[in-house]
This record gives structure tokens, C-alpha cells and sequence, in this order.
């Protein structure tokens, strides 16, 4: 799915947010550089990285910030997620409190950033389920009644991740491609005609168990 150095079509801002130590710059790294760090730093502030793919044959370069998780952090981070497209919302399934928190993090999302944001939501560190603290049923509901895509995933041995990240890249393509469409036709004088149409894109992206991805109809 990596793209070349060629021409980019599509630049999407994404953000990681969510509490501290939940996983959140390994997730980053294991997607943008495919690398885990066993003894990784708090973040400080806001990190940054991109890395670029193809869908549906266009060159998409994902702009993705690694927030802070940290109180004293959260002014200097909500100033990020103005412009983003997309954010992970990210919990530890084994810090029942990371999940608690989760409604407040969406809160403060949604306050800054754009209304067509598409969010997912993440369920991470699935390689320590003998510590889990969170049930999959408990996060799929919150899913379901916010209207949020749900992954859980683990940096440490890459499950989920590419998908986690693909399908909200996907989304966000989806929802730019419908925009774009609906201006042409309107410049053109034409009535839009895209009411209840689904694109589909090939790949990745389509191929996660259903029973691991919720997101409400509209």
C-alpha cells in the first residue's frame, strides 16, 4: 500500500489522541515506520509523521500528529486538531480508566475540529488479554451509539494497525470523493444524484471482521 515519490493526490490531517501510555506513538510507529519501541518516551507536546498510500489508485499522504495524552499538554494539543480529518481515539483494554475517559476525549474532539470528522475508535495493547479490564462488548456499544469506526489492536505484534489506520484514511477518502462530486454537479447545474450511494474501495481497508468494526448508520 506504500506509495512512491510521485505525485500526491490527497493530503489528510490525521491526530491520535487519548490518555497517556495507552499506546498511542507506537501505534504511530508501528504504521508510519513499522517499528515497536519497548521503552518509549511520553510524548511531549505533539509528534508528527506521515506516510503515503494508494487508494482506489490516487496517492493519498496521511499527515498524522501524536498528541500528548498528559493534563498539562491539552491546550497546546486541542489547537491540532483544527484542519484534521480524521482522528484515533485511542484506550489501554487492560486501564479500565483509559476507557472511561474516552467520552471526554470525544467531547473535547469534537469542540475543535471539523463535523465530518471521522473517528476510530481503538481498543490497544490486545497482546496482554490476560489483563484486560475492558470488554470488546462495552467498547463497541460506545462505538455504535457515537457513530464510531472500532478497532482493537496491538503495536507489538502489528494486529490491526494497518487496518485501524486504512479504514479511516478510507472514510475520509470516501466522504472528500462524495464532496468533490457534489460540487461538480452543482457547478455543472446538474442535482446531485449520490443519495444513499456507497463507494467501495478495493484493498485492506474493506476486509475487517465485522465483528470488530461497528459504525453507525446514518
Amino acid at each position: 500500500m506504500a506509495g512512491g515519490g510521485g505525485k500526491i493526490d490527497y493530503i489528510f490531517k490525521v491526530v491520535l489522541i487519548g490518555d497517556s501510555a495507552v499506546g498511542k506513538s507506537q501505534i504511530l510507529s508501528r504504521f508510519a515506520r513499522n517499528e515497536f519501541t519497548i521503552d518509549s518516551k511520553a510524548t511531549i507536546g505533539v509528534e508528527f509523521q506521515t506516510r503515503t498510500v494508494v487508494i482506489q489508485h490516487k496517492s493519498v499522504k496521511a499527515q498524522i500528529w501524536d498528541t500528548a495524552g498528559q493534563e498539562r499538554y491539552r491546550a497546546v494539543t486541542s489547537a491540532y486538531y483544527r484542519g484534521a480529518l480524521g482522528a484515533m481515539l485511542v484506550y489501554d483494554i487492560t486501564k479500565r480508566q483509559s476507557f472511561d475517559h474516552v467520552a471526554r476525549w470525544l467531547e473535547e474532539l469534537r469542540g475543535h475540529a471539523d463535523k465530518n470528522l471521522v473517528v476510530m475508535l481503538v481498543g490497544n495493547k490486545t497482546d496482554l488479554e490476560d489483563q484486560r479490564a475492558v470488554s470488546m462488548e462495552d467498547a463497541k456499544e460506545f462505538a455504535q451509539n457515537e457513530g464510531l469506526f472500532f478497532l482493537e489492536t496491538s503495536a507489538l505484534d502489528a494486529t490491526n494497525v494497518e487496518s485501524a489506520f486504512l479504514t479511516t484514511l478510507t472514510e475520509i477518502f470516501n466522504i472528500m470523493n462524495k464532496k468533490n462530486l457534489t460540487s461538480e454537479d452543482q457547478e455543472n447545474g446538474d442535482a446531485p444524484n449520490l443519495s444513499g450511494k456507497k463507494v467501495l474501495i478495493p484493498g485492506p481497508a474493506q476486509v475487517i471482521p465485522q465483528n470488530k468494526l461497528c459504525c453507525k448508520s446514518s
